[in-house]
């Protein structure tokens, strides 16, 4: 358990939560709309406003630039307004017949569409580099595993005590040979059922024969966010005794008990650090792609399976972060597109869509979980900003683009009128998104 960890456990829930959704979307904020700003000013538009929130202004300090840095009492949002706006969305050009031709130059409407559309792009690109520099971060600071499977930590643990130790290079379990990764993925199908097991080990210039437990213990090697396993206080770590009144001796027996109970409150035995205590937690039904890459709805409690030890890992060096996270990301928004897609074509439920309860939950839940794991939803969060400010509707940075192509081959902007009309409609279908966003956050379980 790291700093985040322990700091939640003194914390109230509540408040928990709420401090760090805020911290999340003040960073992810701040970094969108400096992405505005400092591209804006690079292009020559002068920015009159940062803003961090909305509302009374709590703090303000202004620059030798001239632009005004405040923090705002509403922590839900911000914005740049440059020079000669109307107001913080940049659409519609305020009064400017006071501007002298060089002034003008300095506003978002009298500046060069090259430079009007590489401001508003921005904005996304910098959610987007955010992800990419804190995915960079994570596998400098955390590196990834061993090529050799080699034990990092062995797990507490409440039955036979394991003789693997840190450091001990696994060359064989139960006689199967596990000469890489690849190799012990493929050693630890159908192991047999059995709390031990026995392991080949390399430990100095020995090679030894040691027991350990089962690879697969019912051990609680991760716990999802907003799921019943984290809101009944289950932990990484965690050892699952028993489940529903039966004795667990693999994290595979856990599955089909959670399959069999649709939906049914599960008695649960769990030993943690030495002690024994019980619990109860139930199971909900959640949209999952199958062996043959089907959706399919299943019930679950929300927690992935942990090895009997945690793999040593390697530092990783700037080109291999760099290529890791770049893959990362490209992984994560073919998910956004592909989830987005499944919803709206009714493939998997619309319970899947979170708003800002959702959203707060998840952030609350990863930072309880650990600091890496607040990290890796800090960098999701962005990414999924980023793409959403992207779409083509008014008031979103990507309706702004819209206009700039419109303008770029018209070679005129759109007329005023119709332009108050699409910001209205694109302010509507925004509160409609969010509205139906929130109902799922209230309606689902």
């Amino acid at each position: 358990m790291d700093f985040f960890a322990t700091l939640g456990a003194a914390v109230g829930g509540t408040a928990w939560t709420t401090f760090f959704f805020i911290l999340a979307l003040s960073v992810i904020v701040f970094v969108h709309e400096y992405g505005h700003y400092i591209v804006g000013r690079w292009s020559g538009i002068h920015a009159e406003v940062f803003s961090l929130g909305f509302g009374p202004v709590v703090w303000a300090r202004r620059d030798r630039r001239g632009t005004q840095w405040q923090i705002a009492a509403i922590p839900f949002g911000g914005y740049v307004k440059f020079l000669g706006d109307a107001d913080a969305s940049s659409v519609r050009p305020g009064d400017v017949s006071g501007l002298s031709a060089a002034e003008k130059r300095h506003t978002m409407a009298g500046a060069p569409l090259w430079a009007r559309t590489a401001t508003v792009a921005a904005g996304p690109v910098a959610n987007f580099i955010l992800t990419f520099a804190l995915l960079v971060a994570m596998a400098v600071a955390f590196g990834v595993p061993r090529e050799e499977p080699t034990v990092g930590e062995v797990r507490a643990f409440p039955f036979e005590g394991p003789s693997l130790q840190p450091g001990d290079v696994i060359t064989a379990i139960e006689g199967r040979p596990t000469p890489d990764a690849a190799a012990f993925g493929a050693a630890v199908e159908n192991l047999p059922v059995e709390r031990v097991m026995e392991y080949t080990v390399r430990r100095g210039d020995q090679t030894l024969e040691v027991e350990g437990p089962h690879l697969h213990a019912p051990i609680v090697g991760s716990v999802v966010i907003r799921s019943a396993a984290i809101d009944a206080g289950l932990e990484e770590g965690d050892v699952i005794l028993s489940l529903d009144g039966r004795e667990i001796t693999t994290f595979l027996q856990l599955r089909e008990i959670v399959q069999q109970s649709e939906g049914r409150a599960l008695p649960m035995r769990v030993w943690r650090k030495g002690e024994t205590f019980d619990l109860t937690l139930t199971p909900r039904l959640r949209t999952t792609e199958d062996d043959g890459g089907q959706l399919v709805d299943r019930y679950q409690i929300g927690i992935f399976a942990g090895l009997a030890f945690e793999f040593a890992t390697r530092s990783v060096g700037p080109w291999e972060a760099v290529t890791l996270a770049g893959s990362q990301v490209a992984g994560m928004v073919g998910s956004t597109f592909s989830g987005l897609w499944n919803i709206v074509s009714g493939q998997i439920t619309s319970c899947n869509l979170s708003g800002p309860i959702g959203m707060a939950e998840s952030m609350g839940d990863a930072a309880r979980i650990g600091g890496e794991s607040f990290l890796l939803m800090l960098a999701v969060m962005s990414l999924g900003v980023g793409i959403l400010n992207l779409f083509p509707i008014p008031v979103l940075d990507g309706g702004h683009l819209v206009f700039y192509a419109y303008e770029a081959v018209m070679r005129r902007p759109p007329p005023d009128r119709a332009l108050r009309a699409l910001m209205m409609a694109g302010m509507t279908i925004v509160i409609g998104i969010m509205l139906f966003a929130l109902s799922r956050d209230l309606l689902c379980v």
